[in-house]
């Protein structure tokens, strides 16, 4: 696997199991890329979802995603505070093009007093029956919602109190 270079923009892209493509966002800033890890930053970038509509990201953000977990973390900067989108999904790879991941429907929404909330269970029973989803994937995106929860409880990796801020900064010095 390539791994994407420091500074360099690149694309994510999200698939679904069956393969089909679920949404893109154009432009991501890579802040640290390695073979496990690529944290990046956008603000205001175009994402185009499946049926070909397009809108632009309202705040900017900072993105983890890591090659032996089944989830990656989007971290919102905005005035109240920061709100993390947690999307339950396949470790990444990148080819190159673009890193990528395949969603499975679980959403984790986390306030800035680092509450949080469950979502789309329902759209992950549908998609799992739908897509055949394997009995072992099913297992490995349960424990790792359970993993997800206590990295939040616990502050733990993109959750820890000065993450964003941090990787924010590094954001800012590409953008100037």
């Amino acid at each position: 696997m390539e791994v994407p270079m420091e500074g360099e923009p690149i694309q994510i892209h999200s698939y679904k199991h069956n393969g089909h493509i679920h949404r893109v966002w154009d432009e991501t800033t890579v802040l640290k890329g390695s073979r496990n890890l690529v944290i990046g930053g956008n603000d205001r970038t175009i994402v185009t979802e499946s049926d070909g509509r397009t809108w632009v990201t309202r705040e900017p953000a900072i993105c983890y995603f890591h090659a032996q977990l089944w989830f990656n973390v989007i971290g919102m900067i905005r005035e109240d505070g920061i709100y993390y989108y947690c999307n339950l999904s396949s470790p990444f790879i990148f080819d190159g093009e673009a890193l990528k991941y395949i969603d499975y429907d679980l959403d984790i929404k986390v306030f800035p007093d680092m509450t949080f909330n469950l979502l789309d269970e329902d759209e992950y029973e549908r998609h799992r029956k739908e897509m055949k989803y394997p009995e072992v994937i099913d297992q490995i995106l349960k424990t790792h919602v359970d993993k997800l929860m206590r990295w939040i409880r616990q502050r733990k990796g993109p959750f820890a109190a000065d993450f964003i801020d941090i990787w924010y900064e590094r954001y800012l010095t590409y953008r100037r």
